[in-house]
């Protein structure tokens, strides 16, 4: 790991107090951070509450003052947001992921003519919610870098797109269910786009669905950044080195993600 990086995120101020680590971090996190939190705490004596949400609302709730020691987002923009504001340290990115496009068993997609499939009016298309959720502003992306293929696709797949999670007001899954799985389960959506990570966990609760790649002219690459807020934890600061460290790193791979360790 570089020195610049552990200099960096350290650079605000911590605060020694007794109560539980607060960790907050993206809803895609959620499966490989709980695993990584399990492993730091076999190494270090420390309560941590972890809670795992869309970033953008996360960003919301620390910006109207919940207490959080150590933030992880699904992008750079709202980590930086903070930091902009004076209310957390330098963000450190520590992880990569993709888009993938989930598809129900009876759709004939695959990476070739997924756009087509993706602009068909008798498609119901499913993504994230834009602003509360990352995944939904790839997705936006990903419908930018379609007009480059085929004029007008940017409008038509913004106009019929069907924002079914991470907003505010999405519907909830039951408890230990994903969120997308639960929603293409459902027969929510024909085809839905979200991380590749999180299509391979939908997967494994729904057998049938089927995980297409996005093709090369319509790829978008998600970087995650993890960021101190101001007075953290005093073993705030540990758990952030861990998720960069070896170990951390090999975790985060083991669940699909792209990984930055050296």
């Amino acid at each position: 790991m570089k020195s610049w990086m552990i200099v960096g995120l350290l650079a605000c101020p911590a605060m020694a107090h007794a109560a539980e680590l607060e960790f907050r971090a993206a809803g895609s996190l959620k499966t490989a951070m709980s695993e990584v939190i399990g492993q730091y705490q076999q190494q270090v004596n420390v309560d941590i509450n972890a809670q795992f949400a869309p970033s953008g609302l996360l960003r919301k709730r620390i910006e109207q003052g919940e207490q959080v020691d150590l933030y992880a987002s699904a992008n750079m923009k709202h980590p930086n947001t903070l930091h902009a504001a004076n209310q957390a340290g330098p963000v450190v990115e520590f992880a990569g992921n993709n888009l993938c496009a989930l598809a129900q068993q009876s759709v004939e997609v695959d990476s070739n003519n997924l756009l087509a499939v993706m602009l068909n009016q008798k498609i119901r298309l499913g993504t994230s919610t834009p602003k509360a959720d990352p995944a939904g502003d790839y997705a936006w992306q990903l419908f930018n870098r379609a007009e480059s293929v085929q004029q007008g696709a940017e409008a038509a797949l913004q106009s019929k797109a069907l924002q079914l999670t991470g907003g505010e007001n999405s519907a909830k899954p039951p408890k230990g269910r994903n969120p997308y799985g639960w929603v293409m389960g459902e027969q929510q959506a024909d085809l839905f786009l979200t991380y590749c990570t999180n299509a391979v966990l939908a997967q494994k609760e729904v057998p049938s669905l089927k995980i297409i790649k996005v093709p090369s002219e319509l790829a978008v690459g998600a970087t995650y950044g993890l960021t101190l807020v101001n007075d953290y934890h005093k073993e705030a600061a540990g758990l952030a080195m861990f998720i960069l460290s070896s170990q951390g790193q090999a975790i985060l791979a083991k669940y699909g993600f792209e990984t930055r360790a050296e």
